[in-house]
C-alpha cells in the first residue's frame, strides 16, 4: 500500500495481459484508482478485467494511444497521479508479418504518451505534479541475444534483432530522452517472458496448454533449445506497482523471474501437467510438432534482477513449476474465457512465417 495515500493510475494497455493483471492488482491490492485505458485489438479482452469491472475504483475507455485528443482528454477528466503505459503490439511473430503496425503504435504512440503527459505534468497542481511519474513498460527482448553465459543488466547495450524488439527500443529511447531533455519523471522497466491466467493463446505456455487440450499439434520453432527466463505475470504486476510508486526517476529496472528454460523443457511440463490434470487419449508429448524456427530467433535471454531486488525489496513469489499448474489449472477452470477467443479472431494459426 502506498503511504502516500490515495493515487489515481492511467493504465495503457489496461485490457492486455500484463495490463490487466496490473488493474487487478490496482484494485484487489492497494486503495488506488484505475482508468483502464485501450484500444481492445484483438489481444485487447476486457473479460480479463471482468473480476474487477464493477469496482467504484475501476473505470475504462477505450481509446488508442496514438490519439493525442483522446489522451489529453482522459488526463484531463481522470487526472492521474501516475501513468502506467503498457499499451503496445507486443508478439515477436506478428511483427515479422506485419512491421508497420508495431512501428505506429510502440514508436508513435509513446511518443504520442510522452508529449501528452509533458503538457499534463507541466499544468498539474503541486499535489499531483510533486508526485507525478510516467512509467513505460518495455522488453528484455531490447538487449537482443545472449550466449550460453551471461544476463542482462540495465546498462546492456540495445541490440534489437527483430522487428518487435527494435520498436520497443525505439520507444524506450524517446522516455529516456524526456526524461533527459525535458525533466518529465519517467521511469522504466524491462521484463523477462511472463506466463500466468488471461495470456493471450498466441503465446508459447497458453498455446501449448489449449493445443493439449484440444489434442492439435504442438508447434516448436527448431530444436526447442532457445532459453527464455519465466516471470509469473502476478510477480510482475507487483513489481510495477512497487517501481512506479519507489522508482527513482530517470532510473530503469529489469525484472525477471530467475527461471530460465530452453523452449522444449516448457512444452514437455506443460505436456506433462495436462496429462495429469486432464487425461487424455496417450500423452500430449506425441502431438509435439517441430517446425522451421522463426526468423532471427534470439538464442537466450536473462534478467539480472538484483537493482530491484536490492532497491526497491521485490522478489517473485512464484517458482515456475508452482506457477505453472496454477496456469494449466487456470485454463481448465476457466474454458469459456479461451473459447471466446479461440472461436473469434484467433484460433492458434501459426504467425511469423515470413523470410
Amino acid at each position: 500500500m502506498n503511504g502516500r495515500g490515495l493515487m489515481r493510475i492511467l493504465v495503457t494497455g489496461g485490457a492486455g495481459f500484463i495490463g490487466s493483471a496490473v488493474a487487478r492488482r490496482i484494485v484487489g491490492h492497494t486503495p488506488h484508482e484505475v482508468l483502464v485505458f485501450d484500444k481492445l485489438t484483438y489481444a485487447g479482452n476486457l473479460a480479463s478485467l471482468a473480476p474487477v469491472a464493477d469496482d467504484p475504483r475501476f473505470s475504462f475507455v477505450r481509446a488508442d494511444i496514438c490519439d493525442r485528443a483522446a489522451v489529453d482528454k482522459a488526463l484531463a477528466e481522470f487526472r492521474p497521479h501516475w501513468i502506467m503505459n503498457l499499451a503496445a503490439e507486443s508478439h515477436v511473430d506478428r511483427s515479422i508479418d506485419g512491421p508497420a503496425e508495431f512501428i505506429h503504435t510502440n514508436v508513435v504512440g509513446t511518443g504520442v504518451m510522452l508529449e501528452a503527459a509533458l503538457a499534463y505534468w507541466k499544468a498539474a497542481p503541486a499535489d499531483i505534479r510533486d508526485v507525478f511519474r510516467f512509467h513505460h513498460i518495455s522488453t528484455d527482448e531490447v538487449f537482443g541475444s545472449l550466449g550460453a553465459e551471461g544476463y542482462f543488466r540495465e546498462d546492456t547495450a540495445y541490440a534489437p534483432n527483430s522487428p518487435y524488439s527494435a520498436s520497443k527500443a525505439g520507444s524506450d529511447h524517446l522516455v529516456r530522452a524526456w526524461f533527459h531533455t525535458f525533466k518529465l519523471p519517467t521511469v522504466q522497466t524491462n521484463c523477462s517472458n511472463n506466463y500466468g491466467p488471461y495470456h493471450f493463446p498466441e503465446k508459447l505456455i497458453p498455446l501449448m496448454i489449449l493445443n493439449a487440450l484440444e489434442g492439435k499439434p504442438l508447434p516448436v520453432y527448431g530444436k526447442g533449445e532457445n532459453v527464455r527466463d519465466w516471470l509469473h505475470v502476478e510477480d510482475h504486476a507487483e513489481a510495477l506497482l512497487r517501481v512506479v510508486e519507489k522508482g527513482t526517476p530517470g532510473e530503469s529496472y529489469n525484472i525477471g523471474g530467475r527461471a530460465e528454460r530452453r523452449n522444449i523443457d516448457v512444452v514437455h511440463a506443460v505436456c506433462d501437467l495436462v496429462d495429469e490434470l486432464a487425461p487424455g487419449k496417450g500423452s500430449r508429448r506425441d502431438l509435439i510438432t517441430y517446425v522451421v524456427d522463426r526468423p532471427g530467433h534470439d538464442a537466450r535471454y536473462a534478467i539480472d534482477a538484483s537493482k530491484i531486488e536490492r532497491e526497491l525489496g521485490w522478489r517473485p513469489a512464484h517458482d515456475f513449476e508452482t506457477g505453472l499448474r496454477e496456469t494449466v489449472r487456470w485454463y481448465l477452470d476457466n474454458e469459456p474465457w479461451w473459447v471466446a477467443i479461440r472461436s473469434g479472431a484467433y484460433r492458434g494459426e501459426r504467425l511469423g512465417v515470413s523470410a
